[in-house]
C-alpha cells in the first residue's frame, strides 16, 4: 500500500477560508479512503500564510522534514497555487521530492510530478500562478492606495488610539499616558530614559499592559504625528510581492499625507515644540558634542523649583557684546506658573541668572574654600624645576647607556672565545671556570649601571612632556588640571613665559582670574531656587555654598 499525505493551505484566517480549509480536509480524507491501495498518513495544514513564499510555513517544511525519512510516497494538493505560487520553489521542492522517490499529484491541475512530462507542465503552471500572484499584489497595492489616500487608516492599535473600520477613535486611557509623555518631555525638560523610568516606577501600564516602559518606545511616541490629529500612511513599503519584506520607505514610494484627519490628542504647537526640542537634543554629527556639554554650566544648573534643566540664552548689548543668561526651560517654554487649557500646571516662577554672577560666585569659593595653595604651587614648580634639570642632563645619560651596553657586548664576545678555548682543551675547567665567574661578575655590575641609566631616562622622557599637571586638592580628594608650557625640543625652557604661567595658575587658584577648564573640573552642580537661594556643590566636597543675588 502507498503511504499517501495531503498538504492544504489558506492566505487568511477568516471564517470563510477556514471553512474551505475545514472542507479540503475533509475532501482529503474521502478521496484517500476511497483507493484500497492508500493509506493516509497525514494532513499537513498551514492557515493565514501567504502561499507566495514558502520561508513562514511550518506543516510545510514539516512535511518536507517527514519526507526526507520516507514517511510517505505521495503527496496530495488541490492545485499549484495551493503549494506554492513561486515558481523556483515549485521546482526546487518537486524535483526534490522526486529524487526521494515522492510523487506530488495538483489534483485540479492533473499534474503527477512522477510522469515524464510533469516538469514542463508544472513550470508553465507554476508560472502562471506566480504571474497572478504579482497582478493580485499590484492590485491589492493599488486599492490600498485609493484607500489610504480616501483616510482609511491601515495598521494596529495604538497608545492612545483604537483602529476601529479604518478610523482612528481616541482611548482616553492610553490618551491620557500620551499626554504626560509630551508634558514631562517639553515642559519638564526630562529625556526618554527618564520618562521611561518614572512610568515604569508609576507602574503605568503600556500598549501591551506590559510593566516595563523603553527609552525607544517613548522616542516613538514623540514622533508620530498621529498625535497631534495628521496622518501619514506608507512609511514602509514592500518590494518583492514574493518574500513580503517590508522596508522603510526612504522616498521610494509615494508618502500618503493628509492633514488635520483625525481628532487630535495633543495640540500640533505641542507637537512642534516637541520636535524642535528632539532636534536640540540630536547632534546632527557624531564628531560634534552633545548639547548638554556646549558650556560650562550645561546640564549643571537646575532649578530648584520644578527640576528642570537651566538653558543658555544668549543676548547682545548695545555696545554688541554677547551676554549670557541662564533660565529655566519649564519657564522659558511657558513662562510663569500657570494653568493649561488642558488642565495642567505649566510654567515656572523660577528667575534667570547673569552667567556673570555664576562665576563671580565659583570665585568666591575659590578666595575662601580650604584649598593648598602652597602645596599646588609647590608641585608645579619642583616639576618645572625637573623638566628644566633633567633636560640638560638627559644627552649625557643617552651616551653613558650607549657606553655600558658596549661594554657588555664585548665581555659577552670574550665569554664566547673562553668557551671555545675550554672546547678545545686550550685550558683547564678550572681555569675556565675562574674567568668565566670574573666575567659574569663584571656583567653584573654593568647591568645594574645600566638599569639605573634606563630607569632614569624613562622617567625625563615622562617629566618632559609639555603638558605639566598642577594638581588642585579639595577636601580629602585630589583633581588634576593640565596647564601647557611651550617648550622648544632643542632649547632650553624660557624662563619668562614660566614666571608667566606660575603667575597665571596663582591667579586661578587664589579666585582672582577665572579658568573654564579648572572650574570645569571642580564644579559640580548649581541649583537656583530665587534670587536670595543660589545653592553651589563642588566635586569631592561636602561642603554646600549659599548665595543671594542683590
Amino acid at each position: 500500500m502507498l503511504k499517501v499525505a495531503a498538504y492544504c493551505r489558506v492566505s487568511t484566517d477568516k471564517d470563510d477560508q477556514v471553512n474551505s480549509l475545514e472542507n479540503q480536509k475533509e475532501y482529503f480524507t474521502k478521496y484517500i479512503h476511497g483507493n484500497a491501495l492508500w493509506e493516509l498518513t497525514k494532513i499537513y495544514v498551514d492557515e493565514g500564510i501567504s502561499g507566495t513564499s514558502t520561508k513562514k510555513r511550518q506543516a510545510f517544511h514539516q512535511m518536507i522534514s517527514d519526507a526526507k525519512t520516507h514517511q510517505m510516497d505521495l503527496i496530495l494538493t488541490k492545485e499549484i497555487s495551493r503549494f506554492a505560487r513561486n515558481t523556483l520553489d515549485s521546482i526546487y521542492y518537486t524535483r526534490f521530492l522526486k529524487e526521494l522517490g515522492i510523487g506530488v499529484v495538483f489534483l485540479s491541475d492533473n499534474i503527477n510530478t512522477l510522469d515524464a512530462d510533469a516538469e514542463l507542465r508544472l513550470t508553465i503552471m507554476s508560472s502562471i500562478a506566480q504571474e497572478e500572484s504579482r497582478k493580485t499584489s499590484e492590485r491589492v497595492k493599488w486599492g490600498q492606495k485609493r484607500s489610504m489616500e480616501q483616510g482609511i487608516v491601515f495598521g494596529r492599535n495604538m497608545l492612545g488610539f483604537d483602529v476601529v473600520n479604518g478610523k482612528l477613535k481616541i482611548n482616553e486611557q492610553g490618551a491620557n499616558i500620551v499626554r504626560l509623555i509630551f508634558h514631562k518631555f517639553v515642559y519638564e525638560g526630562k529625556g526618554t530614559h527618564v520618562i521611561a523610568k518614572e512610568l515604569t516606577e508609576d507602574g503605568i501600564p503600556t500598549i501591551n499592559n506590559g510593566c516595563i516602559w523603553h527609552n525607544n518606545v517613548i522616542l516613538r511616541i514623540l514622533k508620530n504625528e498621529k498625535y497631534c490629529g495628521d496622518l501619514i500612511q506608507k512609511k514602509t513599503y514592500t518590494p518583492n510581492y514574493l518574500n513580503h519584506e517590508k522596508k522603510v520607505n526612504r522616498g521610494q514610494e509615494e508618502y500618503i499625507i493628509l492633514e488635520n484627519h483625525h481628532e487630535a490628542i495633543i495640540s500640533k504647537e505641542l507637537f512642534l515644540l516637541a520636535k524642535k526640542e528632539l532636534n536640540l537634543r540630536s547632534p546632527k554629527d557624531e564628531n560634534k558634542q552633545k548639547y548638554s556639554n556646549r558650556h560650562l554650566f550645561s546640564g549643571k544648573v537646575k532649578c530648584g523649583l520644578c527640576g528642570s534643566s537651566f538653558v543658555c540664552r544668549t543676548k547682545k548689548d548695545q555696545k554688541g557684546n554677547a551676554k549670557r543668561s541662564w533660565r529655566c526651560y519649564k519657564s522659558l517654554q511657558r513662562g510663569k506658573s500657570n494653568v493649561d487649557l488642558e488642565g495642567y500646571k505649566v510654567g515656572c516662577d523660577c528667575p534667570q541668572v547673569n552667567e556673570e554672577n555664576l562665576k563671580q560666585m565659583l570665585m568666591f569659593i575659590t578666595k575662601n574654600i580650604n584649598i593648598d595653595n602652597k602645596f599646588i604651587l609647590n608641585n608645579l614648580i619642583i616639576n618645572i624645576n625637573t623638566v628644566i634639570n633633567e633636560s640638560d642632563s638627559s644627552a649625557t645619560n643617552e651616551k653613558a647607556i650607549e657606553k655600558l651596553t658596549t661594554k657588555i657586548n664585548k665581555i659577552n664576545i670574550k665569554k664566547e672565545k673562553l668557551i671555545e678555548l675550554y672546547i678545545e682543551n686550550s685550558i683547564t675547567k678550572d681555569e675556565f671556570l675562574k674567568q668565566r665567574d670574573k666575567l659574569d661578575i663584571e656583567i653584573d655590575i654593568h647591568n645594574q649601571e645600566l638599569t639605573k641609566k634606563s630607569t632614569r631616562r624613562n622617567i625625563d622622557k615622562q617629566i618632559s612632556k609639555e603638558d605639566t599637571k598642577v594638581v588642585n586638592k579639595v577636601g580629602d580628594k585630589v583633581t588634576s588640571v593640565e596647564y601647557n608650557f611651550n617648550k622648544d625640543k632643542d632649547k632650553n625652557l624660557n624662563e619668562s613665559n614660566i614666571l608667566v604661567s606660575i603667575n597665571t595658575i596663582t591667579g586661578i587658584v587664589n579666585g582672582d582670574e577665572w579658568s573654564d577648564a579648572f572650574y570645569q573640573a571642580i564644579l559640580e552642580r548649581v541649583v537656583v531656587f530665587g534670587q536670595d537661594r543660589i545653592e553651589v556643590y563642588l566635586k569631592h566636597s561636602p561642603e554646600k555654598w549659599c548665595f543671594r543675588i542683590v
